[in-house]
């Protein structure tokens, strides 16, 4: 604890990039939230990837992603295009292939995107205040002076600290790299709030049992000496748990590769404020209350 506030500025250090980078720039969205197409066509000869690139850039359609399937059957998604541009983009692919037929053209709108994004700041918003309550409800037993709302308010704000990291980061990689977030970026941002809060209460529920054990001794005393206890145990569980996704990382498909990294990124972000942001906010803030008091 007497070393908590070297451990804020680390976490500023971290956060503070990506800030600027999410402010200046934003993030650079897939078609999952700025609408698109999908275009799927099958064909009797295999197509070469660089003269499909080739003819995209020339009519500059943008392709996100594709995917080969069975029987030289391909789907590419793309930025948005009109029918006409798909009908040009068909054309040119007969040249390079043989039996070029279309299977399914669909067009993706914006709605879709607007729906994502609000129900994504939704559903962060609806597990922090679960959250909050159920920390507060479980930790009730707690001596006074002691509030244990505290306690839940606490490991949000520590949450909240590793969903700026993974955000920011992925700005700065959009600008720099041009990595889009789709909706897979969604849900390893919720895997994350999720781990995170799970550390954060196995520190905190230590903090509760020794409470009661250590009374001769300060909240910062109890606090310290709790995360001692907990220490080992936090960084063999994150430290499983990053091998298995280093592995993904290494081994893994391409389709899933941004997704396994923001949540690598996220699982030590958590892992580091469980540890060293959540309890000495917690300690900051019970106190400054006591001292008021």
């Amino acid at each position: 604890m007497k070393l908590k506030w070297l451990y804020f500025a680390i976490s500023l250090i971290i956060v503070l990039p990506g800030l600027y980078f999410l402010i200046r720039y934003g993030l650079k969205l897939s078609i999952d939230f700025t609408g698109g197409a999908l275009l799927e066509i099958r064909s009797q000869s295999k197509l070469d990837d660089q003269k499909v690139n080739s003819i995209a850039a020339g009519q500059n359609i943008e392709i996100v992603s594709r995917a080969s399937l069975e029987n030289n059957t391909y789907i590419f998604r793309t930025k948005p295009i009109t029918q006409e541009q798909n009908e040009k983009f068909k054309t040119e692919l007969k040249n390079i292939g043989e039996g070029i037929t279309e299977k399914r053209f669909e067009s993706v709108g914006p709605v879709i995107g607007a729906e994502l994004t609000q129900k994504a700041f939704m559903a962060v918003l609806v597990a922090s205040v679960f959250i909050v309550c159920y920390i507060a409800w479980s930790f009730r037993s707690i001596p006074k002076p002691y509030a244990s709302w505290k306690f839940g308010m606490s490991a949000v704000i520590a949450l909240l600290h590793d969903v700026l990291v993974v955000v920011g980061l992925f700005a700065m990689f959009g600008h720099l790299y041009g990595v889009e977030i789709d909706s897979l970026f969604i849900t390893a941002l919720l895997t994350i709030i999720g781990f995170s809060v799970h550390d954060t209460i196995v520190v905190f529920d230590r903090v509760r049992e020794n409470l009661p054990k250590m009374t001769k001794n300060t909240f910062e005393e109890v606090v310290d000496f709790s995360l001692t206890e907990t220490m080992v145990r936090s960084l063999n569980t994150s430290l499983t748990v990053t091998l298995t996704l280093t592995a993904l990382l290494l081994f893994g498909g391409e389709s899933i590769h941004w997704f396994v990294m923001a949540l690598l990124i996220g699982i030590i972000s958590g892992t580091y404020s469980s540890i060293f942001n959540a309890s000495p906010i917690l300690v900051l803030w019970e106190t400054k209350t006591s001292r008021r008091n």
